[in-house]
């Protein structure tokens, strides 16, 4: 019964072991510390500054006593078809 659980454990530690690239001891442990650092560096340091920053822009913005703010409506084109340039109402003075 108890070399069992042994092999169960010096399975989980071969499976560990060779999962890790089959490195043991301090060059194991070097490695990880390097590849945790890069990781840091690479990915989890600039998107923690690029959140920073969008919400100290928000907060900028939202803050800033001189932004622009549109108070009045758009003037409705008055022409039918909608554009702002082109033959105005043309099709209604061929009809009549």
């Amino acid at each position: 019964m108890s070399s069992g659980w042994r092999r169960t454990l010096g399975n989980v530690r071969s499976f560990i072991g060779n999962s890790t690239g089959g490195l043991r001891g301090g060059s194991n442990l070097a490695s990880w510390v390097v590849a945790g650092t890069l990781a840091y560096f690479l990915w989890v340091k600039p998107s923690q500054e690029r959140r920073k920053e969008q919400e100290r822009a928000a907060l900028a913005a939202a803050a800033d006593p001189n932004r622009y703010v549109e108070k009045r409506k758009p003037i409705p084109d008055p022409q039918e078809t909608g554009l702002i340039y082109g033959n105005k109402n043309r099709s209604n003075k061929s009809q009549e």
